[in-house]
């Protein structure tokens, strides 16, 4: 698959031939949703929690006598038809989401996602990003260069190659970026941005991690 090259000035220098391993595969709806649907369970944080009857205060002692009283028999006033006793079937931070997935299965998941974006025509080729000082308003001015090629910035994603400070901080404040390293791509986030932006270095990462092949550049201005 062949992709146009942009430099940072949002300028066509060129195209690129992608790798047919990572970013040519057909679409899998159903592994998506399985690899997805995982994820979002492994992230799921377990909050709510009620208490047992073995965890409230109170009740040591039997609060009247068994018989006698004309009243009903209790043994504790933690039991659940008290006020302020235990409650019966309530949710605990006990319970577990986490679901196991398959290795293979989450890295040909992460190509189907890629090879989407890239049909979809949401999957940029930037030749090199660098910014001189961590600073938003270089940041954004650069992605402000992007908007006749990508419409509407929201909810875009960088893909950087390390884990660049630089990039991360530049980035962090504009509620329209997201970054991530290449080697930490996951098909949750990848589907989850509107628009992708992946620079060479970054594709090499990808490709090398991923594929196997090599991308190509292909008429370079």
């Amino acid at each position: 698959m062949e992709l146009p090259l942009y430099n940072q000035n949002a300028e066509n220098i060129g195209t690129i031939e992608l790798a047919d391993n990572v970013f040519g595969l057909p679409m899998n709806q159903d592994l998506l949703h399985q690899v997805i649907t995982s994820q979002m369970s492994n992230k799921r944080q377990v909050l709510a929690h009620t208490k047992g009857r073995g965890e409230v205060r109170g009740g040591g002692k039997k609060p009247w006598k068994q018989k006698g009283t004309g009243r009903a028999r209790h043994g504790s006033t933690r039991s659940p038809i008290w006020r302020s006793g235990g409650v019966t079937g309530g949710p605990t931070k006990e319970k577990n989401f986490k679901k196991d997935i398959n290795k293979k299965m989450m890295q040909k998941a992460l190509k189907v996602a890629l090879s989407s974006k890239a049909r979809d025509g949401q999957l940029f080729i930037l030749d090199a990003l660098t910014i001189e000082k961590p600073k938003t308003k270089e940041m954004d001015g650069v992605m402000k260069k992007f908007t006749t090629i990508l419409g509407r910035l929201n909810n875009v994603l960088l893909v950087t190659p390390t884990d660049s400070a630089m990039l991360y901080k530049s980035a962090r404040n504009l509620p329209y970026l997201d970054t991530i390293e290449a080697r930490n791509l996951n098909p949750l986030i990848l589907l989850e941005a509107n628009r992708v932006i992946i620079s060479k270095e970054s594709l090499a990462v990808i490709e090398k991690q991923w594929g196997g092949e090599k991308s190509k550049v292909k008429d370079q201005k």
